[in-house]
This record gives structure tokens, C-alpha cells and sequence, in this order.
């Protein structure tokens, strides 16, 4: 073998070009950069973590108590979705029972039953008119107002008035032996003989929150 045929297989060896580390200038600036994407992480996460805890904590927010003798007081947004005519009503409902040395529980009795009978609002017809129900002897039924109370509750001006209709409910109420350890419904239906017994349950969370806001102490003027 000659000498230039062992010079061709010869293996090249090459050299690795070596890695230049970057000036002092160039460290001190990716620093920052590191700094500063792990700044916008923290902040990030943390703005995450607040608006969760934002969303935990609006649904127990409750509504400020008010004056229930102070409409003007009322949310305008409404409460649960009653607003308006309807808070008014409640109020004059939780005011007459208070008169008539109901607590918490009966007035919320007394809510939920105008609720369930003509959603918080005196009305002038009732069962006859929307949908042709009749008594049990077969005569017309003569509902009219916030409890939807026939002939022989009172008179249409009674009937057709909240407080005076609300009287007529906590008067019955009162006379039932018991109705504190009835089911809110139960003792709503034992008081309207109406017919469906659970009819006024559906409506018993929002009747304890309309109550529970109409619960703020008045300003006493003087």
C-alpha cells in the first residue's frame, strides 16, 4: 500500500466548534426576561385565584336588610325576582302580621300563600275566570286579591285591600291549633282549603328571603 493511498483512508478528524457563553450583558438581560415571564405567571394565577373566589362567594351574598315599612328602601333590582307592586304587597303582609304578634315563621306563611295565589298582586279574578273552577256544590268559585278569598271571607273592599286581606289570612291562621309545627304548605292549605296541599312549598325559599330582607329596623323620626 502506498504512502498517498494510506494519506486518502486516513479518517478526518474534525474539530467541534466550540460554544461562545454570552457576554455579562446578555446574562443580566435573559435574567430579567426569566423574571420577568415568572411575574406574569404569579399575577396570572393570582387573578385566577381571585375571580374563583369572587364566584364562591356572590352566590351567599344575602340582600341587605330593609325597612318594610319604607318602600322607597326596596331594591329596585327586586329580591328573588319579586320586585316592585309585589314587595310592596309583601311588606304590608309582614307588617300585618307583626300588628298581629306573628314571627318570623307566620310571616312567611303569609308570604308564600300570596305568592302562591296571585304571585304578590291584588288582583280583581280568580279561578272562575282563569280556568272556570267551581266550589263543591258547583257554584262559581268568587276569588279575588292577594289570597284569592271567596264571598264569605269579607267583603270585595276587604278582600281587594292587602292589609285588610292579610288580616283575614293571619285571623284563620291563628285560630288553627298547631299551625307552628304544620309544614308551611300544610298549614297554608288548612287555612285556604285549597286543592293541592303542596301547592305553596315551591315557594317557600323565596317567601324566607322576601321576609328576611323586609327585616331592617326603621329610622324612628324625632
Amino acid at each position: 500500500m502506498s504512502s498517498r493511498t494510506a494519506a486518502r483512508r486516513r479518517p478526518v478528524t474534525r474539530r467541534r466548534a466550540r460554544r461562545r457563553k454570552p457576554g455579562a450583558r446578555k446574562r443580566a438581560a435573559l435574567r430579567r426576561q426569566r423574571r420577568l415571564v415568572a411575574r406574569r405567571v404569579l399575577i396570572g394565577s393570582a387573578a385566577v385565584a381571585a375571580v374563583a373566589a369572587l364566584a364562591v362567594l356572590l352566590p351567599m351574598t344575602a340582600q341587605a336588610p330593609v325597612c318594610a315599612a319604607e318602600p322607597a328602601s326596596f331594591p329596585v333590582a327586586g329580591i328573588e325576582g319579586w320586585q316592585g307592586e309585589q314587595l310592596e304587597n309583601a311588606a304590608t303582609i309582614v307588617l300585618t302580621a307583626r300588628e298581629r304578634g306573628f314571627d318570623r315563621a307566620g310571616q312567611v306563611i303569609g308570604v308564600m300563600a300570596a305568592m302562591g295565589e296571585s304571585s304578590l298582586r291584588v288582583i280583581d279574578y280568580g279561578d272562575w275566570e282563569t280556568a272556570g273552577v267551581t266550589n263543591p256544590d258547583g257554584s262559581r268559585t268568587s276569588s279575588i286579591g292577594l289570597f284569592q278569598q271567596q264571598d264569605w271571607w269579607g267583603s270585595a273592599e276587604q278582600r281587594m285591600d292587602p292589609a285588610s286581606s292579610a288580616g283575614l289570612f293571619f285571623d284563620r291562621l291563628g285560630r288553627l291549633t298547631g299551625w307552628q309545627e304544620l309544614e308551611p304548605s300544610i298549614a297554608i292549605h288548612r287555612v285556604q282549603i285549597n286543592s293541592d296541599p303542596q301547592h305553596y312549598a315551591r315557594f317557600h325559599a323565596d317567601a324566607e328571603a322576601v321576609v328576611d330582607a323586609l327585616s331592617g329596623a326603621c329610622e324612628v323620626d324625632g
